[in-house]
């Protein structure tokens, strides 16, 4: 028999095998991951709970590439590769795959945090900070179990972050007092993602994320304001998204001496009423008053009390009740006075 045939047949049977395991096992890989898949969304399909959703949809990416790191780890085991090759490779793939699981875990749990926080009122908010401490501490706990597995103890090390954590602690003082400050922010919900806040030094808007670092205010024309969370925990902040949304929209009129105060009491609500049920923002359910307070130098000043679902609702609703109410009292020839400014010739003159 030819020597060289021999020899090509040889390295044709140890290449084909690996290979041939690599495809088969990616191959297995592949249809289970349709089978097993298909099967599971339709029964999480049916099920009330989002979590199995979201586990689904993390799980599809990585699935297959699992298989192809398993089925390369296989391929190398039947091939001739020497075994320290072998032992080295099946390592670093079960770094990577705990890796990808870690990524998997951490997605699942900052999206089913989402996902349950806007429904429960006392879960844990979503924001930059809460999601990156959840991801911080899943690959904390992964790696922890990576070096643990390759038998390096942990307990030297969880020492060392000990200490060390007291010298980065010092060094990263103002840092770590924004993110503390930020998480507590967070947790305490005084301040969150969507509410309209006004701070004492005059910034007001809407609260668009609360990061490790920084909380973002998107301001009415759109600008973004980035305030240090330690500089945010010791302000005074007035947040018109607490208790509620709803708020009390004031208006300050004043009519002449001479009106009929009942009159323009009755005119004002029956105005005030109509914005109310037919104005965008308005509160329909909501009875409008007024309370005269002041005899003013030129007109009998009056507080009308409306009510709007939101801040900037407002806007627009003072915007139709002042437009509406000038057209109405026209009709019924009640007069809001101009200024008055009353000059002493005799007195300028002796002067």
């Amino acid at each position: 028999m030819d020597i060289s045939f021999i020899f090509s047949e040889k390295v044709l049977s140890e290449a084909v095998i690996p290979v041939a395991v690599f495809i088969g096992t990616v191959i297995i890989g592949y249809i289970a991951r349709k089978i097993l898949f298909s099967r599971v969304s339709r029964w999480a399909s049916h099920t009330k709970t989002q979590i199995d959703d979201i586990a689904l949809e993390a799980a599809k990416a990585p699935f297959i590439i699992w298989f192809i790191m398993l089925g390369i780890y296989f391929s190398l085991a039947v091939s001739h590769m020497p075994e320290n090759v072998v032992r080295i490779a099946g390592k670093m793939f079960f770094v990577l795959g705990a890796i990808s699981a870690m990524m998997v875990l951490s997605t699942v749990i900052s999206k089913s945090i989402s996902a349950y926080s806007s429904k429960i009122n006392t879960a844990l908010p979503v924001t930059s900070v809460t999601q990156n401490i959840t991801r911080l501490v899943v690959f904390g706990i992964g790696i922890l179990i990576i070096l643990n597995s390759f038998g390096v103890s942990i307990t030297p090390i969880l020492a060392t972050l000990g200490v060390g954590g007291l010298a980065v602690a010092l060094a990263l003082q103002d840092t770590l007092s924004n993110l503390f400050a930020g998480f507590h922010i967070t947790v305490a919900r005084q301040v969150r993602i969507g509410d309209y806040i006004k701070l004492e030094s005059g910034e007001e808007g809407y609260v668009i994320d609360i990061n490790w670092r920084t909380t973002k205010i998107r301001m009415l024309p759109n600008n973004v304001v980035l305030v240090p969370n330690d500089k945010l925990a010791k302000v005074i902040i007035t947040n018109y998204y607490l208790p509620e949304k709803e708020m009390a929209v004031l208006i300050n009129v004043g009519v002449h001496y001479n009106s009929d105060l009942k009159k323009v009491e009755k005119v004002t609500c029956e105005v005030a009423k109509e914005v109310m049920k037919e104005v965008l923002g308005g509160v329909p359910g909501f009875d409008p008053f007024i309370r005269y307070h002041t005899f003013g130098d030129f007109s009998i000043n009056f507080t009308v009390i409306l009510r709007a679902k939101e801040f900037v609702d407002q806007y627009l609703v003072k915007h139709e009740f002042v437009k509406r109410l000038h057209e109405r009292y026209a009709k019924e020839g009640i007069n809001i006075p101009y200024p008055i400014r009353a000059i002493n010739y005799d007195q300028e003159k002796a002067g």
